[in-house]
């Protein structure tokens, strides 16, 4: 065993705790050492405590840790806008970088990233999980094999409702931009469901560490909420090969329910109807595959990352380039529909609790909004393969066709 790989921890609350809490856990094993956590208010981290006591020792910035120090790997777990600018510097300075996910708020952000990454000579992985996960790998692998034989068409429908603390956990929840005027267009596509969409374009990538690339989308973007940018979006895109891929979400709905997608194939179609069903196939034969659940692993790309820092010609199975699919699809989605619409006030609702079994936020007493229908019309679109527009719902408008292939950067009108 080599040198163990040495980590700087950057925002350790949030998904930040979660990935020290692994950390912790495995604190005796040989594989790392964490040489220093970053975050301007460090003692919110539930194991803060814990944390100091193994001699850690914390840093406002970025700045100040590469002042006098190094790391192997820096893992970012900060807010959206940030990703970017924090993933160069921690290049420049020498560093591997294990980044949250999405890769960042605009395109042109992660084609300049892609440029640091290549003049550092080091890497960048973007932690969606189900990437690093055996489930998704291996489905990957027969769909590059050839077992489903051509790709016709993808869809993803998921319910997932947010109470009003989920917005008012911290000051880019729901925005658009920062106080600074830096792209966040945090939605439920750029933040809690863009796993979804990623996983469409990466299980088509060529590749086992690249993804399909978006070449048109057309989007409806809506919102219940009172944020900037939508909690609801209804999105038809097609990729460079012509798969059509429908993907609908909401945080505003009565009930919790998904992932559902159905993914159809020349020779069979693959499944899924929850976080916990796993990845099932079905081949025309009548033969049938299970894959396993993909988020049984959620660490796998924290652990895949420090193991990859001492392998010479390492790639992360899911870089820069994997994620920039999932950015460029969103932007082209606020592109579609540049103004966000409002969903009629007789039709929403104000109601007790969370309501959903796996909210990150929780609050007693909390309320959420519910959109009166939008759960029956959603899954009326997806068992149709169309957009709300498309089923003439009284509060639907369609969203203008936006072509991806030569997409400059967001915003692009």
């Amino acid at each position: 065993m080599g040198e163990p790989a040495s980590l700087v921890l950057v925002g350790i609350g949030g998904m930040g705790a979660v990935y020290l809490q692994a950390l912790l856990g495995k604190k005796d094993a040989g594989l790392f050492r964490i040489v220093g956590a970053v975050d301007p208010q460090p003692n919110r981290c539930p194991q803060y405590v814990e944390m100091r006591a193994m001699g850690v020792p914390c840093f406002i910035s970025l700045q100040d840790f590469y002042r006098n120090r190094r790391a192997d790997l820096a893992v970012l777990s900060t807010p959206i806008h940030l990703h970017m600018p924090q993933t160069a510097f921690a290049l420049a300075k020498g560093s591997h970088v294990l980044c949250e996910k999405p890769a960042a708020g605009t395109v042109q952000e992660v084609r300049n990233a892609i440029e640091a990454e290549r003049a550092a000579g080091r890497w960048v992985a973007v932690g969606y999980q189900w990437s690093f996960s055996p489930a998704v790998q291996a489905l990957k692998e027969d769909i590059r094999a050839g077992l489903f034989g051509a790709p016709k068409r993808f869809k993803c429908l998921y319910l997932w409702p947010r109470d009003t603390a989920y917005y008012e956990r911290n000051d880019w929840a729901g925005k658009r931009t920062d106080a600074e005027g830096a792209w966040v267009l945090d939605s439920p596509a750029q933040n809690a469901m863009a796993h979804d969409l990623h996983n469409m374009f990466y299980i088509l990538g060529k590749e086992p560490e690249t993804s399909a690339r978006p070449a048109e989308v057309e989007a409806e973007l809506y919102r219940a909420n009172a944020i900037e940018n939508f909690d609801t979006a209804a999105a038809r895109v097609r990729t460079e090969e012509g798969v059509e891929i429908l993907f609908l979400v909401s945080h505003a709905s009565e009930e919790d329910r998904g992932p559902v997608v159905r993914y159809e194939f020349e020779k069979g179609v693959v499944r899924c109807e929850s976080r916990t069903s796993g990845l099932w196939a079905e081949l025309s034969d009548g033969a049938r595959r299970s894959y396993g659940v993909p988020d049984d692993e959620p660490m796998n790309k924290l652990w895949r990352s420090i193991a990859d820092v001492g392998v010479a010609g390492a790639r992360p199975l899911c870089g820069l380039e994997a994620a920039a699919s999932q950015t460029l699809c969103v932007n082209g989605m606020q592109d579609s529909m540049p103004e966000v619409r409002e969903f009629p006030a007789e039709l929403v609702r104000a109601v007790e609790g969370p309501g959903a079994r796996r909210l990150s936020v929780q609050t007693p007493g909390a309320k959420r909004l519910v959109v009166e229908g939008l759960d029956k019309a959603l899954m009326k679109c997806y068992e149709t393969w169309r957009l709300p527009s498309e089923m003439d719902f009284s509060w639907s408008a369609r969203g203008a066709v936006v072509g991806l292939r030569d997409y400059p950067g967001y915003p692009s009108r």
